[in-house]
């Protein structure tokens, strides 16, 4: 067999391989979303959204989750606004302060790699720690910076990924030009990189709204909508994760309308951020 004939044969023997295993993922979420759909949607109604549980809804079913929702919304974006004011200017200063190949910058974002693959459940036992040490109760204060924690490496690598495909052409004129560093970094890298960020930062939003471990032991759970920082909050994850546990169908059915809703939540983030994406790329220099 000549060397031709066996690339070609090892070329469509890798995109049959290709081809099977992105037919699985697709095949996998559809029946994901299929299952969460035809479950979820027979409870899906006006009330479910716009009350909080009743007493005793565990056994009885009744009520809605809007404690979970607001509370959902509350703790994601107070962790993203936390997490995207250290993390962006982070980012902004591996990318405009230090050099290309800079040991120090190296040394950061393979940080920021290491606690992006630590696992949700270890965020929330640092959170927990950091409770003990400060005295804290369960509540939406401790999941929101819990959040945080979890969301800034997400949001950092993201956004530096971005920046370093600002030319750095852009960098040299603006310098070259008499503006400060600070300003380079603000005015021309961060508004040519502000699609790309915004997208960072809606991914950061979409995983700290999703996430049931980092907040089991920082948050709380609570029937109460959510009025204050010091007190315990409900989130989406949570309220299925209890939800479903319970031998009771009513329960069970409010379970699976709340993954619905914490899905379409996640698609509109999705959506939402490519529409933005879309219309601030009239920005980026081409």
């Amino acid at each position: 067999m000549s060397k031709i004939n066996k690339r070609i044969i090892e070329e469509k023997a890798f995109k049959i391989v290709m081809h099977t295993v992105c037919a699985a993922v697709v095949l996998i979420f559809l029946i994901m979303l299929a299952t969460i759909v035809i479950k979820g949607l027979p409870g899906l109604n006006l009330k479910m959204l716009t009350h909080q549980p009743l007493r005793g809804s565990y056994a009885e079913g009744g009520g809605g989750i809007l404690n979970a929702i607001l509370g959902s919304v509350y703790l994601a974006l107070g962790a993203t606004f936390l997490a995207g004011l250290i993390g962006i200017p982070v980012a902004l200063f591996i990318n405009v302060y230090l050099k290309k190949n800079s040991r120090f910058a190296t040394l950061i974002r393979f940080s920021f790699d290491v606690l992006w693959g630590i696992p949700s459940i270890v965020y929330g036992a640092f959170g927990f720690i950091i409770m003990i040490f400060f005295h804290m109760r369960s509540s939406l204060l401790a999941g929101i910076i819990t959040i945080a924690f979890l969301e800034l490496p997400i949001m950092t690598r993201a956004a530096d990924s971005i920046l370093k495909m600002v030319p750095l052409e852009l960098k040299e004129i603006s310098l070259s030009l008499g503006a400060t560093r600070f300003e380079t970094a603000f005015r021309i890298i961060f508004k040519q990189a502000f699609p790309g960020i915004l997208t960072a930062i809606l991914i950061g939003l979409g995983r700290g709204i999703g996430d049931a471990a980092a907040v089991m032991f920082t948050a709380g759970y609570t029937d109460s909508l959510p009025t204050s920082l010091f007190r315990p909050v409900a989130t989406l994850p949570l309220a299925i994760f209890y939800q479903l546990g319970t031998p009771f169908p009513e329960v069970q059915q409010r379970g699976y309308t709340s993954a619905l809703v914490l899905m379409l939540v996640i698609l509109f983030i999705s959506i939402f951020s490519r529409i933005l994406t879309k219309r601030f790329q009239q920005n980026v220099l081409r």
